[in-house]
């Protein structure tokens, strides 16, 4: 069969590529168009474009780049076109995927949502254009199905792909390989150059009140260490107190002691690691006024939303500062504090479920596939 995929995100560019392997072990006869990332393309798919063009953050930042986002669902539409898929394969990226399943489903084309909007935390009036143009709705947070059936959405729970990935990794052994010997502090500033511009400079201030510490950026993919290493300079660091390192995420992890992370998958991931956190969001005033004024839900992370608790501390805009990052750092490094997070992320690993999220959504997306072709 034909499947063309659309991921914005560099998580969406992990589980896409993940789902893709698992939809080749179940139909030998897969093709792949898809909108993503370097794994994804590795996986077999044909890139069409780089979420690295698409990544839009924030209110303001979309309205300034809306002329943008037209020719890009115009060219969306015409190339999904072009390709005639069997299914359209939605993958997280809400804004933009919500718009295309719209059009598809005009045009009498299947549609399936892998990795939910995230309607529960805000404008839940999207649950009915969620029910109106999507014909399967794949869920990975374990009370997404609960909340979704509330509107007789029709959705499968398929677990965390982060379990697959982690899993993956951890059948690996390929050591972070560092010049320095200390114990780490591992620095997550995000995926896009807006939000690394905006944190990492915040994250930086504390390099000298851990002297006993290492600090390691964890670079996100396609962007080049010159960026990063611009903003070092701008904090009057010299290079050697910051190190650098691309395509080593989850090695890292493996290594630290604590981690500074910014807002979304990532904190996840640092949890999975059972290393202990400060998460951390500073954005445009204006997408920051608008955005408190919408969400709904009590906290911001991923960690805590899925305990339904305060595992780990958010700092939130103007809450995000030199003294707040250096008092919760000095908490989290206390190995009675790093105990009880630790114990917290286990028990978060439990609801999550077991690994094997990319095959059991493969596996039900070929069989609906079948049952209606």
């Amino acid at each position: 069969m034909k499947y063309y995929l659309i991921a914005g995100e560099a998580s969406g560019d992990l589980h896409g590529s993940n789902l893709m392997k698992a939809l080749k072990r179940v139909d030998k006869s897969a093709q792949f168009h898809c909108w993503g990332g370097d794994l994804m393309a590795e996986a077999g798919g044909e890139l069409v474009k780089h979420y690295n063009s698409l990544a839009f953050m924030g209110f303001w930042e979309v309205v300034k780049n809306l002329r943008t986002i037209s020719k890009n669902l115009t060219f969306c539409q015409r190339d999904i076109t072009a390709y005639q898929p069997d299914v359209l394969i939605l993958i997280d990226y809400s804004g933009f995927n919500l718009r295309i399943a719209k059009w598809a489903k005009s045009t009498g084309m299947k549609v399936f949502y892998y990795i939910a909007p995230q309607v529960w935390a805000s404008r839940q009036s999207r649950v009915q254009q969620i029910k109106k143009y999507v014909d399967r709705l794949f869920v990975i947070l374990p009370f997404e199905k609960t909340f979704y059936q509330k509107f007789d959405v029709t959705v499968d729970f398929v677990g965390h792909p982060l379990l697959d990935a982690i899993a993956e990794r951890q059948q690996r052994s390929t050591p972070l390989l560092l010049n320095s010997s200390k114990p780490i502090i591992a620095l997550l500033p995000g995926s896009r150059k807006q939000e690394i511009a905006t944190v990492l400079p915040l994250f930086l201030t504390t390099v000298r009140r851990f002297p006993a510490y290492q600090f390691v950026i964890a670079a996100a993919p396609a962007i080049p260490f010159s960026f990063y290493e611009k903003i070092i300079k701008s904090a009057s660091l010299e290079k050697e107190a910051i190190e650098i390192v691309a395509d080593q995420t989850y090695p890292l992890l493996e290594t630290s002691e604590a981690a500074l992370v910014t807002s979304g998958t990532a904190t996840l991931e640092t949890a999975l690691f059972e290393v202990p956190q400060v998460v951390c969001y500073k954005g445009n005033w204006l997408t920051y006024q608008i955005a408190k004024r919408l969400i709904k839900v009590p906290y911001i992370s991923l960690v805590n939303l899925i305990a339904n608790r305060e595992v780990v501390t958010e700092l939130i805009q103007n809450d995000l500062t030199t003294t707040n990052l250096t008092l919760e750092l000095q908490r989290i490094l206390q190995p009675s504090e790093a105990k009880k997070m630790i114990t917290a992320y286990q028990q978060l690993k439990v609801q999550l479920g077991e690994v094997g999220a990319s095959d059991r959504a493969a596996q039900r997306m070929f069989q609906y596939l079948q049952e209606t072709n």
